[in-house]
């Protein structure tokens, strides 16, 4: 990965950070990570656990780094989650996903929070 690439997801991670905590998300964990893989954070709604996946994209809508949240990546981020839950031993409280895309053209960036993105994705 070429340094701008590492230098825009960086930014990316830290304005989708911003806008989550300014939404009144609680408990945030950055780039949680375990054997089966990373996620990006991980945070309280009120009373419900959210896995968030952060997308950042140069110019473009911000719906096309949702796109982006393949069904590969969801089921690695479900065992992500669900290997949290069990750790943590939280596996009786709601949890859901959100994806965080945000878009960096000319301009003041995008950021889009797109709450339950997706469910969650096994087999």
């Amino acid at each position: 990965m070429t340094r701008e690439r590492l230098e825009l997801g960086e930014r990316g991670e830290t304005l989708a950070f911003e806008k989550i905590k300014s939404l009144g998300y609680g408990n945030i964990i950055r780039n949680y990570r375990c054997r089966l893989g990373e996620v990006d954070l991980v945070a309280k709604d009120g009373d419900v656990l959210v896995f968030i996946e952060i997308k950042t994209r140069k110019g473009g809508p911000p719906g096309f780094a949702k796109e982006a949240v393949t069904a590969r990546k969801q089921k690695q981020i479900s065992k992500v989650a669900l290997n949290y839950m069990k750790t943590n031993n939280c596996c009786d409280v709601s949890a859901r996903f959100d994806v965080v895309a945000v878009s960096m053209g000319s301009g003041p960036p995008r950021i889009e929070v797109i709450k339950n993105a997706f469910d969650l994705a096994y087999g």
